[in-house]
């Protein structure tokens, strides 16, 4: 698997952290669903069959997806713990998770009809963004989701005691700069205060003739 110094935090203490910090509950889950109907709305014309999340954690948005899809499941996830939890939790089959990061996807071209991130690029590192959308765009049939925090400027942001975990920039916009096949399909602003989440922007992508 790639070694980072990101890659690594998350494989370990810091991200085992993560995992004890979060938790599926009800109320997150009925937020996630609300989030996710307005995503797959955009999707309508041509609704994914098979979805793939690069950076899961402990999937919260794989247990919302099922409340609105019959899609089938994928996840890729660097972190153990987050991994022993979903399968504990029957959250998706073991043969539908995988351990690794967006670096390198252990995928064919155009697997999924639909590859998303959500909250994860801004933790890859800015030099490593570039090889983490092009394998999501790789592995990609139709759908890219892009679902982070934004700036209108590439920035680091202190993050938990460290400067090296937490980058913001205009993520759709570098998608569309580095593939032109792309066009955006729709895009919103999650504000926290009528969600209930992070003040995120979000992108919804579709290959061009796909």
């Amino acid at each position: 698997m790639t070694a980072t110094a990101q890659l690594d935090a998350w494989r370990g203490d810091f991200g085992d952290d993560y995992v004890e910090r979060n938790a599926p509950l009800d109320e997150v889950l009925r937020i996630r669903t609300r989030m996710w109907a307005r995503f797959l709305d955009a999707m309508d014309a041509a609704p994914p069959h098979n979805i793939l999340e690069v950076g899961c954690n402990i999937g919260l948005n794989l247990r919302a997806l099922p409340r609105l899809t019959g899609a089938e499941l994928h996840a890729v996830e660097p972190n153990d713990k987050a991994r022993a939890r979903l399968l504990a939790d029957g959250v998706i089959p073991p043969g539908n998770l995988h351990a690794g990061a967006g670096q390198k996807l252990p995928f064919p071209d155009a697997s999924f009809d639909l590859v998303f991130t959500s909250g994860v690029l801004i933790h890859v590192h800015p030099d490593d963004l570039g090889a983490v959308c092009g394998e999501i765009h790789r592995v990609s049939r139709r759908w890219i989701l892009c679902s982070e925090y934004f700036s209108t400027r590439p920035e680091s942001i202190p993050y938990r005691g460290r400067d090296d975990l937490l980058f913001k920039r205009d993520f759709g916009g570098f998608y569309l700069d580095r593939f032109p096949d792309l066009e955006c399909a729709a895009s919103g602003f999650l504000w926290r205060r009528t969600t209930g989440l992070d003040d995120a922007t979000w992108q919804v992508f579709r290959k061009r003739g796909s």
